[in-house]
């Protein structure tokens, strides 16, 4: 019985995946986001009062990472032709790229103890889990409709 609504689960998330890659940029991502909060609502099974506690802090985890990630991208990514910079402009690009990592990283420790004070710590590595595996699903949904 179990195996039958894992696969209504999995029929129903390619379903919903198909129909944002379908949508505008916003809408996309909005969709990707409820997309993201089902499945790991789903995978670590929260009760009621861990979905109050624990979801407003990773909203927050999850903006102050967009927020540096947009920030390195504006500054670098946009504005930089790789095949013509200096070794000095390559190496700043190289050391702004290791500072986000660190700060992505920074991030994810404090949130990590963070969310430990309002999860099991069981429920806390089944999320990172959940998260790859809902990058990996998206990723596969995505691949699968642009090859048609």
């Amino acid at each position: 019985m179990k195996a039958i609504y894992k696969y209504i689960y999995v029929s129903l998330f390619v379903l919903v995946a198909f129909a944002v890659v379908a949508q505008p940029a916003a809408s996309k991502r909005d969709k990707i986001d409820a997309l993201r909060v089902s499945f790991i609502n789903q995978k670590v099974n929260f009760t009621t009062q861990e979905t109050q506690l624990f979801w407003p802090l990773y909203d927050e985890y999850n903006d102050k990472l967009e927020n540096a990630r947009k920030s390195f991208r504006q500054q670098y990514i946009k504005n930089t032709d790789f095949t013509a910079l200096t070794d000095k402009e390559a190496e700043a690009y190289i050391n702004a790229e290791l500072a986000l990592k660190q700060r992505e990283y920074e991030l994810y420790k404090e949130y990590f103890e963070k969310f430990k004070k309002v999860l099991p710590i069981k429920k806390v590595a089944l999320i990172r889990r959940a998260e790859e595996e809902f990058k990996r699903e998206l990723i596969k949904n995505i691949k699968g409709n642009s090859s048609e």
